[in-house]
This record gives C-alpha cells, sequence and structure tokens, in this order.
C-alpha cells in the first residue's frame, strides 16, 4: 500500500494520523534518507525507518503527535554501545521529523436560511468543508449552496447515520424554529463533534436545556454546547453572526488545549445563566 494514497484516503474518512520521514543521516543506518513510516489512529502503521529501538520510539512519538496535533523532532545515536544492545551494527546517526496528518475541518450546518448561506461561505473561506443540512429542498439546494460539499434535504433524523461525526467536526444548528433545533441539539450532544453550536436567546437555551435534562440527557454533555453561538462582537447582520462564528469555530480549532469556556460568550460560562440553570 502507497503511504501518499493511505493519506489520501485517511483524510477523506476523517481519521488523523501521523507520518515519521528521515530527514538526515550521518554515517552508517540501517535504513536511509527520506525513508517513511505512517502511523494511524488505532497505531497501525505502513512503511519503516528502519526497526528496532529506533521505529519503537517513533512509533511512540508518532501516537503523541497524533494527540496533540503538533509535529516533533528526534535524534538518535547508534552508537556502538546501543547499537550492539539493540541488534543495530550500524554507529551512524539520524533525525526523524514526525507531522500530524490532520484532516481537514467539516462544518455541519443544520438549517438552510440566511445565516446558514453566510456561513457556508465563510467557513469554506476558512478552511472547513460544509455541509448544509435541511427539510426543505426550496432552501437546502445547489443554487443557494455552490460552496458546500453536500447538500440534504432530507428530514433531520434521516441524515443523521449518513454523516462521518468525529473530533474534526463541528456541529452548528441555526433551524427554522425551536422545535427543529431541539431535534438536532438531542442528537448532536452524544455525537463526538469537536464543536456544537446552537443560535439563539439565553432564555431560549435555557429552555431546551431543561427540557434535554428532563429526557434524561447529562448535564456533561450539555455543557459542551457553545450557545448562544459565536463570539460576542455586536453582530447583527447573517454576515456578521457567521463571522463571530467562524471566528469561533477557528478558536477552538487552534487552541484544543485551552478550556473552551475561555474562547466564548457560552451560556455556561455565565454566572447569572449558570444560577438559572440549576
Amino acid at each position: 500500500m502507497d503511504i501518499y494514497d493511505e493519506v489520501v484516503r485517511l483524510r477523506r474518512l476523517g481519521q488523523k494520523a501521523a507520518i515519521a520521514t528521515i530527514v538526515q543521516v550521518r554515517g552508517s543506518i540501517p535504513s536511509y534518507e527520506s525513508a517513511k513510516l505512517l502511523v494511524r489512529e488505532d497505531g497501525s502503521m505502513i512503511g519503516t525507518v528502519g526497526g528496532g529501538c529506533v521505529e519503537a520510539e517513533v512509533w511512540n512519538a508518532a501516537r503523541e503527535v497524533i494527540e496533540t496535533e503538533k509535529p516533533r523532532h528526534l535524534s538518535f545515536n547508534l552508537g556502538q554501545d546501543a547499537a550492539y544492545d539493540n541488534g543495530l551494527i550500524c554507529g551512524g546517526q539520524l533525525d526523524v521529523f514526525v507531522e500530524p496528518v490532520i484532516p481537514p475541518p467539516h462544518a455541519f450546518i443544520f438549517g438552510a436560511g440566511h445565516i446558514s448561506k453566510s456561513l457556508s461561505k465563510i467557513a469554506a473561506l476558512a478552511g472547513f468543508a460544509t455541509s448544509i443540512i435541511d427539510n426543505r429542498d426550496t432552501f437546502a439546494n445547489r443554487d443557494r449552496f455552490p460552496e458546500a460539499d453536500e447538500v440534504f434535504a432530507e428530514e433531520y433524523e434521516e441524515v443523521f447515520a449518513k454523516l462521518p461525526i468525529n473530533e474534526t467536526s463541528y456541529i452548528i444548528i441555526v433551524t427554522r424554529g425551536h422545535r427543529d433545533d431541539m431535534r438536532v441539539l438531542r442528537w448532536a450532544v452524544g455525537a463526538g463533534a469537536r464543536y456544537v453550536a446552537m443560535i439563539g436567546s439565553k432564555r431560549k437555551v435555557i429552555g431546551v436545556v431543561k427540557e434535554l435534562e428532563k429526557e434524561g440527557i447529562a448535564r456533561e454533555r450539555l455543557e459542551r454546547i457553545f450557545a448562544p453561538m459565536g463570539f460576542e462582537i455586536g453582530a447583527v447582520s447573517p454576515e456578521e453572526i457567521a463571522v463571530s462564528v467562524v471566528a469561533e469555530m477557528i478558536a477552538v480549532r487552534r487552541n484544543a488545549e485551552s478550556d473552551w469556556r475561555t474562547l466564548s460568550k457560552s451560556l455556561f460560562a455565565d454566572e447569572e445563566s449558570r444560577k438559572l440553570l440549576k
């Protein structure tokens, strides 16, 4: 199997990986400069950087790179003592660069109204693949969303199972009404997406959260919701709201290790609202 073909396949599936490449060689080693090893999320591998303890350490580093999404540079000295212990009678040195393979983030936008039109365009410009889902074909169509990767004009429950949701997914709920928002949010909080956001005032969001808690959905799941969605920039028009939401999505994408409450005006970051939710 070709490593590059596999990288393309994994990215299409929305799966992360890491590629380790021997970038510099000094002396004799049991491999060659530019040799590559691809490590998938499940720990399986394609290729080799020479085997032995070197490859074992590179594999461990690759797993860390997949988790953190940050590259690493490793140096190995196959001196006579270490080489003899590991069966690598070479004595050379090598440097290995391990880089993350991260699939493009995917925004699943539920609702195909005016805000969604702007959201899809701005998200696409920011590097997000977009899928539009609405149960009205007069709204969810290619004429309105030419930049979208997918457009679904179906009932929401019929589409859920078709969507490859994972930690590179962003779910934005902007349907035409409160009841449809709840239909989508009920599914979204357990879907495993990196970001789940819903439009609406604090009063509306509090009402939705309380209803879902009555249905038995745990507060811990609901606390991951970004709602009201978007950064507080005084946005009024659909285009301005879209900018505020995509900015929040970018912040989540680029600051995975940060506490998400510091990134937004989320309902659960507001002390007054938290009291109302008790």
